[in-house]
């Protein structure tokens, strides 16, 4: 599966988003009871952030899943590890959807680091998923996370990981 990417149009995607973040199989990224305009403010506050990123991945064109990035040393795990030169943190949501696709989430995840490593910059993907995401923590070690330990943020109980361009490549064969 070959994807591409666009930052996020807070206006225009609004509604999409709103749709999967709200959804109940997107209850780890806890805006399950956000209205359509808090949807819509979340995603312009990230918007005018520089140290925050929100992408959509497409299909053939369409959107098909969210993406964000994040400076660690400014956002999300300020305080609560040791950032290092090159580290990016990463969110990612793949929508519901009625007919699912065997291998899809995985295509997603390998294609978001793919993404990330992209940059030269970027030495080590950060992630902090909540310890009961039993799923994506599958997924993370898939494409090359190792855990470190778990963390308490304010509104989780988080597995805080780590993946080198070296460990992705090692997992998944992708020169990155």
């Amino acid at each position: 599966m070959t994807f591409t990417f666009r930052p996020v149009d807070p206006l225009r995607d609004a509604e999409l988003l709103h749709a999967w973040v709200t959804h109940p199989k997107a209850a780890f990224w806890m805006m399950q009871g956000a209205r359509l305009e808090e949807v819509e403010r979340a995603y312009m506050e990230i918007a005018a952030d520089e140290h925050h990123h929100a992408l959509l991945g497409l299909k053939d064109g369409e959107p098909a899943f969210l993406m964000e990035k994040y400076d660690p040393a400014h956002r999300e795990l300020v305080g609560l590890y040791e950032p290092e030169p090159g580290d990016i943190g990463m969110h990612f949501l793949t929508p519901p959807t009625d007919t699912p696709v065997h291998g899809f989430t995985r295509a997603v995840i390998t294609a978001v680091m793919e993404h990330l490593f992209a940059d030269p910059a970027v030495r080590r993907v950060v992630v902090e998923p909540d310890v009961a995401n039993k799923a994506v923590h599958a997924l993370n070690e898939a494409v090359g996370f190792v855990p470190a330990r778990e963390i308490q943020k304010p509104e989780k109980k988080a597995l805080l990981s780590f993946c080198t361009r070296e460990r992705f490549r090692a997992a998944t064969g992708v020169a990155a």
